[in-house]
């Protein structure tokens, strides 16, 4: 069983910059002041993680913050603004590293805890982007820590893949607003630029499945 530690962390964290938190059944009370990119919260009885927020003091009336939040069931997006100092119910959740090994079937995938060597299967419809997952490329799976339940399994904001299939390059085009159908390594399809060519590597934005740059 893996310990606990990243939520205790959390709440430590979060005790030390607002004395004023307090604690019901498991779930963290705080309020808009504690917003940032990926904390995990509960809202209208269901989790959501915050991807984007922005606190706004409008000349009158109160302050806000506009935010936009993932459905962590359903995987879709919500936009919603809070009231600026309300109260909200952050979920006690862990990070845990994981390893991918393979996908079996037509949507189960099978990762190992690289401190454990713990086995786990995700389902793909939990992943932030499976079609650039590669055999031993390092994921990071949030669990649900008072029911020990994976909730997400995130890639780094970038990976490297080879080119397995690209029309020929323009040699000599340097050019980069002009782009052409590429095939990674993962099956996945990219678009890159006109001078990339079968067999070199490249860098692909994860949470755009866009092409960043050529890797050397």
């Amino acid at each position: 069983m893996v310990k606990k530690t990243l939520s205790v962390d959390m709440e430590k964290n979060l005790f030390s910059r607002h004395q004023n938190l307090t604690f019901s059944n498991q779930i963290i009370m705080a309020t808009t002041a504690d917003f940032r990119n990926g904390l995990c919260i509960e809202f209208n009885g269901e989790l959501f993680v915050i991807t984007e927020f922005q606190h706004v003091k409008p000349g009158k009336g109160p302050a806000f913050v506009r935010t936009k939040l993932k459905n962590l069931k359903s995987g879709r997006t919500l936009e919603n603004t809070f009231t600026a100092g309300v109260k909200i119910d952050i979920a006690r959740v862990e990070r845990r590293p994981y390893q991918f090994l393979y996908k079996e079937g037509d949507d189960s995938y099978n990762f190992m805890h690289t401190d454990t060597f713990e086995q786990l299967a995700i389902n793909e419809s939990l992943i932030s982007n499976p079609g650039l997952l590669k055999e031993g490329q390092s994921v990071e799976v949030m669990y649900h820590a008072d029911t020990d339940t994976p909730l997400t399994c995130e890639l780094p904001p970038f990976v490297d893949l080879e080119i397995t299939y690209t029309e020929p390059g323009v040699k000599g085009d340097t050019a980069t607003n002009a782009a052409k159908r590429a095939i990674v390594e993962t099956g996945a399809e990219v678009f890159v630029p006109l001078f990339i060519e079968n067999g070199e590597k490249i860098r692909v934005d994860t949470r755009t499945n866009k092409y960043a740059e050529r890797v050397k």
